[in-house]
This record gives structure tokens, sequence and C-alpha cells, in this order.
């Protein structure tokens, strides 16, 4: 059982007067709060919705995140509920492909339509002369005829507008519309090509605004004298999204939600929401805001060793990444445009992994004792019986990794 830390309970106050979490502490919460302290007997579709989704740019790292963190998972479970419609693929936080529960993708993805229209302005110069909104309803009518890749959409406009840019017109279409990836794409042990459809067509019902709080006000006005919380006119509150969010990532800043999220502009939704939360100092003296009762263990609570596959959102949400990545290894699981995946030794980032032909291949970034090797090989050995049953694979460990 873990320790709640004494501050649990005490209200928010100034930042000045705030207990501070140390980096250990704030691991801790956020590694119980991803369901990464201990596996977690949530139901997929439960996990997947409490996580707020999963980041999906390949068609595995999902499957490998809930093997991570959830007792009992076997890849057709997520495989099933994709094909059945309950989860969906879809471009929503930070602008990349994420995997969402059905209801998420409907309220999540208006959530997140301002920044899908700040990118807008990246190609503006091959839509001159668009009228986007004329673009939007003729490439909505393309996708729910029939489901489209994005070659034949850049096809279909272009032939419509012929002194547009095909690539930028088919990425309004994107930006503007809420895409998903219909099926076999995304099915474990499928194949398919990326093709798109809206998530109202695919889901059969309209998407929503993202639920307030029923004291909230709206957002004051922004850019261009805009909303930026606002989908066809409807007011999309991001209370109800703050409070999931440090549910699942907290303790957290206003900058690491945004950071999350890919959005600016939220310390509104979380000076409303302060009366029902606490607050901490992170070692920086930086604000961290939290949900009064959710679970903070003590610093030493033990935290196993986890295989996390690349771009897992537990290293991407957060705008300091130090209570997961130590700053010595700050970008050591990318090289250019090439993630790798993630290997977590007691609760930090320890290493990176793949699986070889007939070998997963551990290359941790400094020495592990004899008892943290032997540690990570046997959660090496579960996670190939969960993702790979049938399959034969030596484990090795490669030479200590100091680039």
């Amino acid at each position: 059982m873990t320790k709640t830390s004494s501050a649990t309970r005490r209200p928010a106050g100034t930042t000045a007067r705030a207990p501070v979490l140390g980096t250990r502490a704030l691991n801790r919460a956020t590694l119980d709060r991803q369901l990464l302290l201990r596996r977690s007997p949530l139901s997929t579709k439960a996990a997947v919705e409490h996580l707020l989704g999963l980041q999906a740019q390949n068609v595995k790292p999902p499957y490998y995140a809930l093997a991570a963190r959830l007792d009992g998972f076997a890849p057709e479970h997520l495989s099933r509920l994709m094909a059945d419609r309950e989860v969906v693929r879809i471009v929503t936080m930070r602008s990349t492909i994420h995997t969402h529960t059905a209801d998420d993708c409907l309220v999540l993805r208006p959530l997140v339509q301002p920044a899908r229209d700040r990118e807008l302005t990246l190609f503006r110069k091959g839509l001159a002369g668009v009228d986007l909104d004329r673009l939007t309803a003729f490439a909505r009518e393309l996708v729910e005829t029939e489901p489209r890749t994005m070659a034949q959409l850049r096809e279909a406009l272009h032939a419509r507008w012929p002194g547009g840019d095909p690539r930028a017109l088919a990425l309004a279409a994107r930006c503007r519309l809420p895409l998903v990836q219909v099926t076999p794409r995304g099915l474990w042990g499928r194949s398919g090509q990326v093709a798109l459809t809206t998530a109202e067509h695919w889901l059969g019902r309209p998407a929503e605004p993202s639920p307030g709080l029923s004291d909230s006000p709206q957002l004051p006005a922004s850019l261009e004298g805009r909303d930026p919380h606002e989908q066809g006119g409807a007011p999309v509150a991001p209370d109800a999204t703050v409070l999931r969010y440090l549910a699942a990532f907290g303790p957290a800043s206003v900058k690491d939600m945004q950071t999350w999220a890919g959005l600016t502009r939220l310390r509104d939704a979380f000076e409303r929401l302060r009366p029902r939360l606490v607050t901490f100092r992170d070692p920086h003296g930086v604000e961290l805001f939290d949900l009064p009762d959710a679970p903070r263990p003590d610093p030493d609570t033990p935290a196993p060793p986890r295989f996390l596959p690349e771009f897992d959102n537990l290293l991407l949400s957060h705008a300091d990444r130090t209570r997961v990545v130590p700053p010595e290894l700050k970008g050591r699981t990318f090289t250019g445009n090439q993630a790798y995946r993630a290997l977590l030794v007691d609760g930090f980032l320890a290493g990176v992994w793949k699986l070889e032909e007939d070998a997963l291949v551990i290359e941790p970034f400094g020495d592990l004792t004899k008892a943290q090797r032997g540690d990570v090989t046997a959660e090496g050995e579960r996670m190939l019986r969960v993702m790979h049953g049938g399959a034969s694979y030596d484990i090795r460990f490669a030479t200590v990794v100091r680039r």
C-alpha cells in the first residue's frame, strides 16, 4: 500500500506557502496516475479513458502502452474495441494521432480545434483564394460518401480548386474536420492503409462540446476576437478536461497541461477550479495543481521496471519532464525523427529497447545492478509473453549506451 502525502488535504494557497514536491515525489505520483507503479485491473476501455487516450503515431504503441499498465491485457482486447468502433484513431493532442474512446474522441477533438486552426496558417499560401467553409463542406461529403486516403483527398480537392496547393488543400480538410482512421488500420495483426472519414459518420453521432462545470463562465475572447475554445459556435470549456488531466498526469502546472494538449490560454480554467484543488511547488518554485484526493505515494515506494513504446504520453505530457527523464538524459529517446522505445528503471528513464528478429535487445544508458538486470529481464519476459506469446525471443543487454 502506498502512503499519501500529509499535504493531501491542505487547502489551496499561494505558491509561496504551498508545500514542495521533490522530483521523486512527482515521479511516484505520476507513475501511480499512469498505472505504472502496479499493474491495474481496469478494463482496456476504462484504461484508455482514464489515460485520456494513448499516443498512436504508429499502430503498435497503444498496445505496448497498455501491456505495461494492465493486468490480464491481451492485444486482442484493444483490437476488438477498435473493430467495434468503441475506440478510434484520430489527430487530437499536440496535433498527433491518438487512440481515444469514442466518447473522448467526440469531446477532445473539438477542444483542440484552436490548435488545428493555427496549423492552417502554416500553409496559407497554398490556400490563397480558397473558401475554407466550402472546402470543409465538400471534403465532408467526400469522406462520408466513402472513406478516402489522403492521396484521394488531395486529388479530389485539387480538381475542385486547381489553383490551390494539393497538399495544403488536404491538410486544411484534416484540420477543419474530425477525421478518424477507419479499420482495418490499427487492428492488431492486420494491415491497412490510412483511410479517413468523419468521427460523426464513423460513430453515428455528433461531436460534443467538452463538458465544463455548471458554474464556469466562458473563457475570455482571444486572438482576432475569437474564443479560443469555440467549435461551430458552441463553447468548448476545458474545465472538466483539466480535472481529468490532473487525475492522469498530476500534480501539474498550467504549462504542463498546455504542453500535453498543444493548447494555450488554459490559465483561466485552472483559476476557476482553484477552490476545488490543492497546490504544491516543484523544486524550482513552479506552482503545481492537483486533485485533493489523488494519490501521492511516498517517494520511496518501489517502482518496477517498465517497457514503454515510442512516444508514450508519460514522456510527452509535461513541460518539465525531469519527473521521469533525468536532466542528463534529455533527448536520449530521439535521434532526429527517430524515436526509441523507453525503458524505466526505478521509475525513471534508464535506457531504450528494440525487438529484433529473434531477440529483445535492451540498451541501458548506465550500469544496472545485478538485481536491476534481473528485474528488467523478468519484466521483458512478461512483455514478450503478453505481446508475442507464440514467438521465441532471446533477451540481450547491449553495451551501455553513452551517446
